[in-house]
């Protein structure tokens, strides 16, 4: 956490900074362990003053604020960030604090509880080497032929693959999960056994699970961390099928209990009717 859902819809909650004014950044007094944070804020403070924010936009699950002279400020949420308008969770997470003027917000904030998030400013030139060489193509407009050629040789479980940043960019542990479920495919199957209609199903159920996840402003798992830009939660938890849902009676067939295993050091959610490694449950006959 946070993966695309939460990560585009803290990009839209905070568009409101779109047509402000940076007066300063500044980095609040942090005693926790220190983000990556590059130029020094010295630096990033002296570039980005007096600059109009241009744009915000969302790369894998990056947030990108575009300021007049091209210039991005790259926040990378990863684990516990957060990009938000007001009202951190707590005062001693703050990284960086944008003061704005001339338009709708006051502030941009970034806050992190465990410190692995970062912030880049970067220049135009550089985006393409810092941001977008490490990134595939994003998991909401990827199709299934470009699916099937990133990944349909690889040997690797397709769990395992979809979380590639590299291949396809957005999806992490939760969605993945999700998918996989609602596409009827046991998560352990090689990718080079997955056949042309199974990932045609792959990438539609990838399309429907993030756009509704993103209607219910993701999730906000039990830890409470992920919160949108005005610190509320996400209600997308609220209808996850399989993920942290282990024991509980599969809600497609009714059979069967969700079952957990792990796949490269991380809980995999699934129901071993309706993902059967051959054939697929009734349900699916004509999907």
């Amino acid at each position: 956490m946070p993966e695309l859902p939460e990560v585009e819809t803290m990009r839209r909650g905070v568009l409101p900074i779109i047509g402000c004014r940076i007066r300063s950044a500044e980095r609040p007094p942090c005693p926790r362990r220190p983000i990556v944070f590059t130029p020094r804020i010295d630096a990033f403070d002296r570039r980005v003053r007096d600059q109009r924010i241009a744009d915000v936009i969302r790369r894998g699950k990056r947030v990108m604020v575009v300021l007049e002279d091209e210039q991005t400020i790259v926040m990378e949420p990863r684990m516990t960030g957060l990009v938000l308008l007001s009202d951190p969770p707590t005062t001693d997470h703050l990284r960086l604090r944008l003061n704005l003027s001339d338009g709708l917000a006051h502030q941009l904030l970034f806050w992190d509880r465990r410190g692995l998030g970062t912030v880049r400013l970067l220049k135009k030139s550089e985006i393409a080497t810092v941001v977008d060489a490490k990134l595939g193509v994003d998991a909401l407009s990827i199709t299934a032929d470009q699916l099937r050629d990133k990944l349909g040789k690889s040997r690797r479980a397709i769990k395992v693959a979809l979380l590639d940043q590299s291949a396809v960019a957005g999806i992490g542990n939760l969605y993945a999960a999700e998918i996989l479920f609602l596409a009827g495919i046991d998560p352990r199957t090689r990718c080079d056994q997955l056949t042309g209609p199974q990932w045609k199903r792959i990438q539609a159920c990838t399309s429907e699970v993030l756009l509704e996840a993103i209607r219910h402003e993701g999730s906000t798992l039990s830890d409470g961390t992920y919160r949108n830009a005005i610190n509320g939660e996400g209600s997308y938890q609220n209808y996850h099928r399989v993920y942290d849902r282990a024991d509980s009676t599969c809600s497609r067939c009714g059979l069967a209990a969700i079952s957990r295993i792990v796949q490269s050091q991380r809980s995999t959610f699934f129901c071993p009717v309706c993902q059967q490694k051959r054939g697929q449950h009734k349900s699916l006959a004509n999907g």
